[in-house]
């Protein structure tokens, strides 16, 4: 018998009838199952599931993103842009991609100005992660040149996103006021530093849908929106600064100096409208070697003031009615004995009026002078004046310089600090004391920062009397006359009214050595001052050192400019017709 038949005659068979409908029933059953099973996923993940999914599925394409923030923007007094932050490009990466991709690495390095090996490494060492900055801020050359390697080789994993760079306009001119930021744009040195918390910003996030490559194509939501920093305007003035940057730059290459500062006050205000030192530095490239040519020395380098200081002592004592212009003074022959020292003057003037003292800068004559007064006569005039004390400007790295209390004076010490040894003081310092002649008398705070004009009036503290404070301004014209010790101060039209100062510097071994900073310390108009400028070349090594002949000229300088960018009248009518007279024969 055949198979088949016997598999007919099986089927045929009343046992088997049962189990056939058995194995169809169980399969319409499974099916059954496997249908409602399918249905009731369905349904969950259509309907009770829905959130969760969709949360899922933004996950892989759902990214936040930062929306880049600028930095305050930092102005001179008449809003022009002394620091700002430019948008740049920064690259990134994926080591997790690109290590997979590593033939393009080498153009990729290239590209961005590394080094092949280095940035392989780099990959190399994080391949796990999803981000890794691989140059920040570059430039539009490099950005190009990546674009181009990403195109050619189909690089997948590299990416652009926007940061901002600062940019200093002025380079070098203001480097050592405003100083510089760091890689993430916050204040490292200087007016950045000082005032940080006002000029950073802080980013804002989005929502963005990335594609495989994690290119943005599409934004989604703003999460919270960027904060863009406070803009900052300074005391400063962009004119009058790069005016002498330039001659106190020029000043210390003729001179071969080691280094200068110049500072210049708006007595009415207390207005800083000029600072600069040198040697320079560009704020814009990259910073390496030592920092010394990044400290801003006129608020954080000390230096003694020498016969500079020598107005004061006669204030002091015209103050007290102890002496007047007309007081004649006798230097003995130029030298005098306190204790077991000798003071000396230059040559001897024989007797000097109280005037002569100032016009000749003679040692002798001014120590003769501190002699009338107690000791704490004399500090209490220089403390109320500011030395050894901030000035408060809010410069990080500020020095208080240094003035000993007088109980701890000695006879010859008593001395010195009338001719400017044993205290020390900062070029700003010197700066706001001088404000104090040139403003009848009075002392206010100095600030880098603007002061508008319906800004409430700066605090001002009266230190010595009017009728003081212009007789000793009419002393130290006379130094800027024929017979002083600076007549190249002097500026055609004006009134100008100064004192000189040559002073040894101090070194392990005493002040030998024949190192000199040479000083000039002034203010004009002398009838009506309006502005103070203080001037200190550190080591000059030509054939002069005297601050009359290096410090003074620059003075005059800077000075006769500024008194012309600020539209100041002259207030020599003799002077002023002599010019006018050469103007008509030339």
């Amino acid at each position: 018998m055949s198979t088949r038949n016997r598999r007919a005659i099986l089927a045929d068979s009343p046992r088997a009838k049962p189990n056939l409908i058995l194995r169809r029933r169980l399969l319409v059953g499974g099916l059954s199952l496997a249908f409602v099973a399918l249905s009731a996923t369905v349904f969950y993940r259509q309907v009770v599931e829905t959130d969760y999914l969709r949360h899922e599925g933004e996950r892989r394409y759902l990214r936040l993103a930062e929306i880049a923030a600028r930095r305050g923007m930092i102005t001179d007094r008449n809003g022009e842009p002394l620091a700002v932050s430019t948008p740049v490009e920064t690259v990134w990466g994926e080591p997790r991609k690109l290590v997979h991709q590593l033939d393009a690495v080498p153009p990729l390095a290239a590209a961005l100005g590394l080094d092949p090996g280095t940035l392989r490494e780099r990959l190399l060492s994080h391949s796990e992660r999803g981000f890794l900055y691989l140059k920040r801020r570059v430039s539009f050359d490099e950005a190009r040149a990546v674009r181009a390697v990403i195109a050619e080789h189909k690089l997948e994993g590299v990416d652009f996103e926007t940061e901002y760079r600062r940019f200093y306009p002025g380079v070098e001119v203001f480097g050592h006021v405003l100083g510089f930021t760091n890689i993430e744009d916050r204040g490292q040195e200087g007016l950045e530093l000082a005032y940080d918390s006002w000029l950073k910003s802080e980013p804002g996030l989005r929502r963005v849908i990335r594609d495989g490559r994690q290119s943005i194509i599409q934004e989604v939501e703003q999460v919270h929106a960027p904060r863009q920093g406070a803009d900052l305007a300074l005391s400063l003035d962009r004119r009058l600064q790069f005016l002498a940057y330039r001659e106190l730059k020029a000043a210390v290459a003729e001179h071969k100096a080691v280094g200068g500062t110049l500072v210049a006050l708006d007595v009415a205000t207390g207005e800083i409208l000029a600072m600069v030192n040198q040697p320079g530095y560009n704020p814009n490239a990259e910073r390496v070697g030592s920092s010394d040519r990044r400290r801003n020395r006129a608020v954080t380098d000390v230096m003694e003031p020498g016969s500079t200081i020598k107005p004061f002592v006669v204030a002091a004592a015209l103050e007290r009615g102890l002496i007047k212009p007309t007081t004649v003074i006798a230097t003995g022959g130029g030298t005098m004995a306190v204790g077991r020292n000798t003071v000396k003057d230059v040559r001897n003037y024989g007797n000097l009026d109280v005037t002569g003292v100032i016009t000749k800068s003679s040692n002798v004559g001014v120590v003769k002078i501190a002699q009338m007064m107690s000791y704490d006569a004399l500090w209490s005039l220089y403390d109320q004046l500011g030395f050894g004390r901030a000035t408060g400007v809010g410069f990080p790295g500020e020095s208080r310089g240094v003035l000993r209390h007088h109980s701890s004076w000695r006879i010859f010490e008593h001395a010195t600090q009338s001719f400017g040894y044993g205290l020390s003081a900062t070029a700003l310092q010197l700066a706001q004391a001088y404000g104090v002649l040139a403003a009848d008398g009075v002392k206010r705070p100095v600030t880098l920062l603007r002061r508008d004009a319906d800004a409430s009036a700066p605090e001002e503290i009266r230190v010595l009397s009017t009728e003081t404070t212009r007789k000793v301004r009419a002393m130290m014209e006379t130094v800027v006359s024929e017979q002083g010790t600076a007549r190249r101060a002097a500026i055609t039209g004006y009134r100008v009214a100064g004192k000189t100062g040559t002073a040894k510097k101090a070194g392990s071994g005493g002040y030998g050595g024949g190192r000199y900073q040479a000083v000039f310390a002034g203010f004009a108009p002398a009838g009506d001052p309006r502005l103070v400028i203080v001037v200190m070349i550190d080591e000059p090594k030509g054939q002069s050192y005297f601050g009359g002949q290096v410090a003074a000229p620059v003075f005059q300088k800077v000075m006769e400019g500024a008194l012309r960018l600020f539209s100041v009248p002259p207030d020599d009518p003799h002077q002023s017709m002599l010019l006018a007279r050469h103007e008509v024969l030339d």
